[in-house]
């Protein structure tokens, strides 16, 4: 979130990780609070992922190109060496920020690849201003999935920023891959939503976004931070959330529930097969979400997606994030 030759991968890098310490998954399997002692938290498990779902895979061509951004290249602190002052740290914020993916449409349909230094270097202009997205990835940081999606919503005329929080100097693991387990540190959705917050202050900033159409996004670990982000001021605020891979409820208050206000629709997919979330965590957003804005909790009761965690590498759910668009920021969302 296996054919012979993937699994065969896998040990292998479970392998390398091991050797070099940094044992961590590719995917969330049940997410687990091991903190203890000064931080005071008791062992608890929530489901949020399971291996019956093809996991985030990390091709080798993208394993060479992302050094330290996902989690079988980071370089992880102990969470004994995290203190509340780094969940907030301007400049750490400002390094998810600047490492971010990003992708902006062109006049044909297509997206560019670019990144933050080129868009604030004013390498592009456009004729009118453009709505924009701010991706959050999963727990176990970029891979493939998060550069297929950051192209697919840039060539329906989004600006996306995917903000890289592995970027970060001080990041505690939060995934292990041999036990698929996470929550390992659980003051990471603070951090997560610090990183949103500040990304959706940067885009603000630039000539060529409308400020008035960002949207909030997510999968898995991503999808939590975009069902609770909460902004911290007015230049936090965006105008709807898309929640893919999540459920929306947990025994964690900070991560239960959903917290747009009544004037942002919400977008929630989730299959009701999702294996990450048959023990714990079961359900979908919709119980938290307001029917009279426009909000929808869309549950995938067929196979394949049912079974599916990553859903956006299906076509159903792409047109259902296109209509979502579409419908509240405008038939053709980058037409000014």
């Amino acid at each position: 979130m296996m054919c012979t030759a993937g699994t065969k991968t896998s040990r292998l890098l479970v392998f390398a990780a091991v050797v070099a310490g940094l044992l961590v998954p590719h995917s969330l399997r049940a997410e687990t609070d091991a903190e203890g002692g000064s931080n005071g938290f008791t062992q608890k498990t929530f489901s949020l992922f399971s291996s019956k779902s093809p996991a985030q895979k990390l091709p080798d061509t993208d394993r060479k190109s992302i050094g330290g951004l996902h989690n079988s290249t980071k370089v992880f602190v102990r969470p004994d060496d995290m203190h509340p002052s780094d969940w907030t740290d301007p400049a750490e914020m400002h390094r998810a920020w600047s490492a971010a993916i990003v992708h902006v449409p062109d006049d044909n349909g297509n997206s560019v690849e670019t990144s933050v230094a080129e868009l604030l270097q004013g390498k592009f202009s456009f004729r009118r201003k453009l709505p924009a997205i701010v991706y959050m990835h999963g727990c176990s940081g970029f891979w493939s999935g998060t550069h297929m999606r950051a192209k697919f919503l840039a060539e329906n005329g989004f600006v996306v920023v995917a903000p890289a929080s592995l970027a970060r100097r001080k990041y505690p693991r939060s995934c292990q891959v041999d036990s698929y387990t996470a929550g390992m540190y659980r003051h990471t959705l603070k951090m997560r939503q610090a990183d949103a917050g500040y990304a959706i202050e940067q885009l603000r900033k630039l000539p060529f976004v409308d400020g008035d159409r960002i949207v909030l996004a997510g999968l898995s670990q991503g999808g939590i931070t975009a069902a609770t982000f909460t902004p911290r001021n007015e230049r936090q605020k965006v105008r709807a959330r898309i929640i893919e891979g999540w459920t929306c409820h947990d025994n964690w208050p900070e991560y239960n529930g959903v917290s747009a206000s009544t004037s942002e629709p919400v977008l929630a997919l989730v299959g009701t097969k999702d294996p990450w979330f048959q023990t714990h965590s079961r359900g979908d957003c919709q119980p938290f979400l307001n029917p009279d804005n426009g909000s929808q909790s869309i549950v995938y009761r067929d196979e394949p997606l049912a079974s599916r965690h990553e859903l956006m590498e299906f076509n159903s759910p792409k047109r259902e994030v296109m209509q979502f668009l579409r419908r509240h920021l405008g038939p053709k969302p980058g037409s000014g």
